[in-house]
């Protein structure tokens, strides 16, 4: 059987981390979620002790669930670890160029908003980005192992690099509304990985943010 509290509680989040993921975290007010998640207003501080409180846990919940995708495409067995990361940095255009489902781009859109409003929010994001580069990190100390991948930096610290490329041609992107900062870091991703010249990116997707 169901617990009607945690089934509410999830309802908030899910609801909520579509609506910020369009709108951010500043201008969305409380009300506006509990009526999108058909929950009673004055059930939200059962949940959560605040606004801020809040967005941490939401936080929390979308990198726990990326974190999950990006393990599930990097156990996929039967590919390079060279693949499985052309795969990822394909699905991080796709998700960021199409956003559809604008709470898949939750990371890239609250980033530089809330680090300076909110300190625990920042370290929300401090600890979701370090989790994302540290499975980074480990994808490319595979492709070592396999032989897929040739680069000469320590794994984490190349990791790290990707990481702030991607999320800087995220908000380029926003800025330009092209695709050409996308086009941009998947070539210079390719030629800091080293490894095949010419993989096939566009069949079975990962995640990306």
């Amino acid at each position: 059987m169901s617990n009607p509290s945690k089934d509410a509680r999830q309802t908030i989040l899910q609801t909520a981390q579509a609506i910020v993921g369009r709108k951010g975290f500043s201008a969305v007010g409380l009300t506006e979620i509990l009526q999108a998640a058909d929950v009673p207003k004055g059930s939200f501080y059962h949940y959560f002790d605040s606004k801020d409180a809040f967005g941490v846990v939401l936080l929390d919940t979308y990198f726990d669930h990326y974190v999950r995708g990006m393990q599930q495409l990097f156990d996929q067995p039967g590919l390079s670890q060279h693949a499985k990361l052309m795969r990822y940095w394909q699905a991080w255009i796709d998700n960021q160029t199409g956003c559809t489902d604008a709470g898949k781009c939750l990371a890239v859109k609250l980033g530089a908003e809330v680090s300076d409003l909110s300190e625990p929010m920042r370290l929300a994001l401090q600890r979701g980005t370090s989790r994302t580069i540290d499975l980074l990190g480990m994808a490319l100390q595979r492709g070592i192992d396999d032989g897929s991948l040739s680069f000469t930096q320590h794994p984490t610290h190349l990791a790290q690099r990707l990481y702030a490329l991607w999320l800087g041609s995220s908000v380029m992107s926003k800025i330009t509304r092209t695709s050409a900062p996308f086009d941009a870091a998947l070539g210079l991703t390719q030629h800091l990985l080293g490894g095949p010249e010419h993989t096939d990116i566009h069949t079975d997707r990962g995640t990306g943010k």
